[in-house]
């Protein structure tokens, strides 16, 4: 008989003891090659976030996930590489285009949904909303602490009863001597209980229009809750907060934050950041799945050498490949300022969507293995159903996307 040694010294017979498998690798999958021709300064930040992900993030980030810790020494490293910002321009740092900016999140999502969202509310929303509707003491007081990891953002918009339809929003701003006064209650924000600032969105009680107000943490009134008990993106905190009186002096409205348009607006430029997110956690998926099925051994040989393994993989590369293709001419429409708001929801929903069934035939070739944590594509699972809903859910998408083919809103 055949046997293994085992650590002790004793003996398994072979066959009983599982071979450790590497899953881990980056393989570059870019079967169209959509980014053969990446510009080298979008390169080093694809290649800076790549580094990170293979070397400090990987290694740990199952067991953050696991144990719902937000590792903030990996954030804080972000900010060091400049990998927080989203494109956001901060006066001393480098241009970052939106090609570099989808780059990043895409290799952020690959590494972990967590980390990406990160990166997604710190610079796409909350700096984006200073960035976009800030005066130039705003933009000057809080972007380049928040471009270092030195100063968390948050960005309150949904509320507990209102998600998909955030334009109702019901969390009220009361002009007062020196200010204004908020008054209601905000769900699922991201870095809305670490001790940073928030960026409130809130109607104004005087016009009934939507305005932004930044506003610390510790501000007297301010309270905001960890959620607990997420099965999806449980390596970063995001926060029930209630606002009760809470003070927020004149100097702290964004002046150019008058209307629920200037919320879409800030809205709409992270949407085919999202859209890379959902193609970095395909990436992730697939390339997770093809490292298993060439290490994998079942009746006699790999999983790889098996017709109906090769036709997942071929079919996971598929989609794969058309969204990689989608999302990256629709960068290119961005960066020329003729992106519709049309074809950034059809990118969110093509990318998420695919995502999503890659994941789900991963997870299949993988068969056991496949739902635990250690082996990527369980987490990846759970984190895509987030990216799936957040940014506007898959419905609202549909219907903007459907409001565009045909001329007619059926929003509700």
């Amino acid at each position: 008989m055949t046997t293994t040694p085992r650590s002790d010294g004793h003996l398994f017979p072979e066959g009983t003891v599982e071979p450790a498998y590497t899953l881990g690798e980056a393989l570059g999958t870019d079967a169209a090659g959509v980014l053969d021709a990446v510009p080298d300064a979008d390169r080093a930040y694809w290649d800076r976030a790549r580094a990170f992900v293979q070397q400090e993030l990987l290694p740990v980030i199952g067991g953050h996930w696991e144990r719902a810790e937000y590792p903030l020494d990996l954030v804080h490293r972000l900010g060091e590489l400049d990998l927080l910002r989203d494109g956001v321009d901060v006066e001393g740092f480098a241009p970052m285009s939106k090609a570099a900016a989808g780059l990043v999140s895409m290799e952020l999502s690959r590494g972990d949904g967590s980390i990406a969202t990160v990166a997604g509310v710190q610079g796409g929303l909350a700096m984006r909303s200073i960035a976009l509707c800030g005066s130039e003491e705003q933009r000057r007081r809080y972007l380049p602490s928040m471009a270092t990891g030195e100063l968390l953002g948050a960005f309150a918009l949904t509320e507990p009863t209102h998600g998909s339809d955030s334009v109702s929003l019901e969390t009220r701003a009361t002009p007062v001597a020196g200010g204004w006064l908020l008054n209601g209650e905000k769900k699922w924000i991201g870095n809305g209980s670490m001790g940073g600032i928030t960026v409130v969105w809130a109607r104004a009680d005087d016009d009934g229009r939507v305005r932004g107000f930044v506003v610390p943490q510790e501000t007297d009134g301010y309270t905001g809750t960890t959620l607990r008990g997420k099965l999806s993106l449980r390596a970063i905190h995001q926060a029930h907060i209630r606002l009760e009186d809470v003070f927020v002096p004149g100097e702290n409205a964004l002046p150019g934050a008058r209307s629920f348009r200037n919320t879409a607006d800030v809205l709409f430029a992270t949407r085919i950041s999202v859209a890379w997110g959902a193609v970095g956690h395909a990436q992730a998926c697939y390339e997770t799945a093809l490292q298993y099925a060439l290490q994998r051994v079942q009746f006699g040989r790999t999983l790889a050498a098996s017709q109906i393994v090769q036709e997942r993989l071929a079919r996971m590369l598929s989609e794969l490949t058309q969204i990689q293709v989608l999302v990256a001419r629709m960068t290119e429409r961005e960066e020329s300022g003729t992106l519709t708001g049309e074809q950034a929801s059809l990118a969110k929903y093509s990318a998420t969507r695919a995502a999503r069934s890659i994941a789900a035939n991963a997870r299949d070739l993988m068969g056991g293995n496949g739902i635990l944590i250690e082996n990527r594509v369980a987490r990846h699972f759970a984190d895509i159903e987030a990216l799936h809903t957040f940014e506007g859910t898959e419905t609202v998408q549909a219907l903007i996307v459907g409001r565009g083919i045909t001329g007619l809103s059926a929003f509700a």
